[in-house]
């Protein structure tokens, strides 16, 4: 863990950027770079609906291009001399994240927790909790 690098996955909220500030304290640490990860969910549409104007590939590429634009005005906001990597990844997060921390052999992940409890929690997928779960290296969740 110590040598590789930490993976940060946003979704651009505020409370992701919390976890930022732990992502670069623990990565300024151990002296590694940071790879920063944003998942873009698949659309789906089913043709009997007929509801989308656009393809959900134009769609996908529409949330990608946010995504970047996004990635470009935090990029300009880190102020930090590490070595920094943008990823972005299309499909299910839990999948993305746990698959894009072991091919890029992340050391650790520093993800935002949504904080749900409850009937929330119990309604909604808790997405650090199952990253958590899943991950082969170590996980540091942030309230």
């Amino acid at each position: 863990m110590r040598d590789k690098d930490i993976l940060w996955p946003t979704d651009f909220s505020e409370t992701a950027s919390h976890a930022l500030a732990y992502a670069v304290e623990m990565a300024n640490f151990y002296k590694v770079g940071l790879r920063i990860l944003h998942v873009v969910d698949q659309p789906i549409a089913d043709a009997s609906y007929q509801l989308l104007i656009v393809t959900p590939e134009e769609l996908a590429q529409s949330m990608e291009k946010a995504a970047a634009e996004s990635m470009h005005r935090l990029l300009a906001q880190l102020n930090t001399e590490l070595r920094v990597e943008t990823v972005i990844r299309r499909g299910d997060p839990v999948e993305v994240i746990v698959d894009e921390a072991e091919t890029a052999d992340i050391g650790m992940i520093v993800l935002a927790s949504h904080g749900r409890s409850g009937f929330a929690h119990f309604l909604n997928t808790n997405v650090s909790e199952e990253i958590a779960n899943r991950a082969k290296c170590p996980v540091l969740v942030v309230k």
